[in-house]
Order: C-alpha cells, then sequence, then structure tokens
C-alpha cells in the first residue's frame, strides 16, 4: 500500500479518537484549562501525531495511549468531584497574592510570580492602584480574581435599593431571512407583527432581513442584507399598518398571558375584531 494512503489512514483513525476524546474530557475554554490539563492536551496532540506519520507505531498500539491519557483526565475529575483534597492534589488551589492593599510576597514567591506579571493581570482588569483591592486570589488557571474594596465597586441598583424589572435574554427570530417560529411563538408575538415591525425599519419583506432580535422589552434589533439600500423613510400607510399589526399582536399576547378568564375572552375578540379590520383595509395599506 503506498505510504501516502496509509499516512491518509492513519491520520483519519487519530482524527476521530481525538474527536472522541475531546467530546468526553469535556468543554473546558482553554483559559480554563489548569497545568495538569494543558500538559495532558500537549501528550495526547503528540501521541496523535506520532500515531499519523510514524509507521513503526502499530495504530492499535497508538489508539490505545489515545485511550489511556484521555481516560485518566475523566478519572482524575471524577475523583475530583467526590474529594476536595484529591481534587486539589491534582489541580492545586487558589492562593491570596492581595489582602487589604497589601500585596503578600511569600505567597508570590511561592507560586513564582514576579510584580510585572501580577501589575499585567491588575490592569487587564481596569485596575492601575494596588490600594484599591480589598482581595485577589490567583487561580488555578493562572488568572488573577479580584474584589475591589466596597468604596471603589461601581454603583449599582440594589446597592441603591432601587427595584428594577426582570429581563430574559435577547431572541433571534430571523436568521438567514428565515423566521424561527418557535423563537417567536415563545415570545407571544406572531409572523404578521414581526412584518409590521421589520417594514418601520426598511424592509419589505422578511427575507430582507438578514439577523433580526427582540429583547424583553419588545424592541428590536434588525440587520438587512443591503445595508446602503437601507430606507430612512417609511411609507406613512404602510406605517400605520405597522402599528396596528402590533397592536393586534399584542393582544393576542395578552390573551395567552393572563389567567382571568374574562380578560382573556375580552383581548381574544378584541384581537379578532382588529384582524378582521386588517384584512379588510390590506388593499388600501399596501398603496402608495
Amino acid at each position: 500500500m503506498p505510504e501516502i494512503i496509509l499516512i491518509l489512514i492513519r491520520s483519519i483513525w487519530s482524527f476521530l479518537v481525538l474527536l472522541l476524546m475531546a467530546r468526553l474530557m469535556g468543554k473546558k475554554q482553554i483559559a480554563q484549562l489548569t497545568f495538569f490539563d494543558y500538559v495532558v492536551g500537549i501528550t495526547i496532540g503528540s501521541i496523535a501525531a506520532t500515531m499519523s506519520v510514524d509507521q513503526n507505531v502499530k495504530i492499535s498500539n497508538g489508539i490505545g495511549a489515545l485511550v489511556i491519557w484521555g481516560l485518566f483526565p475523566i478519572i482524575l475529575a471524577y475523583f475530583g468531584m467526590k474529594n476536595r483534597t484529591f481534587s486539589q492534589l491534582t489541580d492545586g488551589k487558589p492562593t491570596v497574592v492581595i489582602e487589604q492593599g497589601k500585596v503578600l510576597d511569600k505567597n508570590m514567591r511561592k507560586n513564582r510570580m514576579t510584580i510585572d506579571e501580577l501589575m499585567l493581570q491588575l490592569r487587564e482588569k481596569g485596575i492601575f492602584k494596588i490600594s484599591d483591592i480589598e482581595m485577589a486570589m490567583l487561580e488555578t488557571n493562572g488568572e488573577i480574581s479580584i474584589m475591589k474594596k466596597t468604596e471603589k465597586q461601581p454603583i449599582t441598583p440594589s446597592t441603591l435599593g432601587i427595584p428594577v424589572e426582570s429581563e430574559h435574554g435577547p431572541t433571534i427570530v430571523i436568521m438567514d431571512g428565515r423566521v424561527l417560529n418557535k423563537s417567536l411563538l415563545k415570545l407571544g408575538y406572531s409572523t404578521s407583527w414581526l412584518l409590521g415591525e421589520i417594514q418601520k425599519q426598511g424592509a419589505q419583506e422578511l427575507k430582507d432581513v438578514f439577523i433580526a432580535q427582540i429583547d424583553s422589552k419588545g424592541q428590536m434589533y434588525v440587520d438587512l442584507y443591503k445595508d446602503m439600500e437601507k430606507k430612512q423613510t417609511v411609507n406613512e400607510r404602510s406605517l400605520l399598518a405597522a402599528s396596528l399589526k402590533k397592536i393586534q399582536a399584542d393582544l393576542e399576547s395578552y390573551a395567552l398571558q393572563t389567567e382571568n378568564h374574562q380578560a382573556k375572552a375580552m383581548y381574544a375578540n378584541q384581537a379578532e375584531k382588529l384582524q378582521r379590520v386588517l384584512d379588510e383595509v390590506e388593499g388600501y395599506m399596501k398603496g402608495g
């Protein structure tokens, strides 16, 4: 068998086993890896590369080595979840490097961390004065976690005792010209309301929209395929139609949300009446 074919077959096997191991070992980001995870990753990559090109290594031996090195972190992580001491043995534990605005030089020397490295990480987090820090901890992944002194922390509504309205994450309802009906239905909006909203922002049809996103307050962000051709003004009739469609969609949404049967019937009845009006004047609304 030609050598290039052998390399291709061995590389495919290496890739498939690596893919399987990556799925089993979890979804940690590079910044979240401990030194132990980093070393294991390099070793697994080295074994896979050797198995791909070195024909002196049997494929079965290479796969066996990959499986063993892939299973080790999984087994250790399992025991680490069961026993905190074991977890600290493999991953280490966080170390306090700044306390009450004072640098703990002994802890820094223990972790072989220089002042320059400390200041670099502080500046990356927008802190230039050590005296502003109540506590800083060197985490097991090499990052520094910081708690500012109380008087240096930013003011939030909860600090002032001001109640705020809770929000849910923004939801994408149009992607690449296609309406995501499940997302739209979950928010309680109709396709007709969506069409009216995008027409306010210069689109003619749903397929003209590259992406549309709705936040918890019902505000919509729209990005069209042809941004340079986005209309700056909207026809008054189209705007009126869009407003009526929004009202009709809101009534339907209220009918679904309320637990009061009388109110539910009222909202549904008004939404149905408004829909009939919209159907009757649809031709006029499309006029110039």
